[in-house]
């Protein structure tokens, strides 16, 4: 069971984040191995895989979230990421986080727009939508 939720974990880490998310996983091993497999088997192997909420709809849900908090741009650049590998194109991201000023405020909205900035540049560079 333990062995079928990393599987199932990594194969939606993958599906969802690509390789930023194989980074973050990567970046962890040597420091905080058991952290990285947490990461791998709870949010992506029992939360995201769960029915109810598309891909799509979960990575809105933690875009705002992450705007909301106001202090996880990383972790917000890789769920930018994610949200476009799910569907939501460039101008929700924009409308997603211009909602947030409202209930986060201004100054989280900002950082998260400079933040969204930063991911379309990236992948304008790779030439990805």
């Amino acid at each position: 069971m333990i062995e079928d939720r990393y599987k199932r974990g990594w194969e939606k880490l993958k599906e969802i984040d690509g390789e930023a998310g194989e980074r973050v996983i990567e970046s962890l091993k040597d420091i905080a191995p058991d952290l990285a497999r947490y990461v791998i088997e709870f949010p992506f192997g029992d939360v995201y895989s769960r029915p109810g909420l598309d891909l799509k709809s979960r990575e809105i849900a933690t875009v705002s979230a992450l705007t909301a908090l106001g202090n996880a741009i990383p972790q917000l650049k890789v769920h930018i990421h994610a949200a476009l590998n799910v569907g939501c194109t460039r101008h929700e991201v924009v409308e997603i986080i211009i909602q947030m000023a409202v209930y986060a405020g201004f100054p989280a909205a900002l950082n998260a727009m400079f933040a969204a900035k930063e991911v379309f540049a990236e992948r304008d560079a790779k030439g990805q939508s």
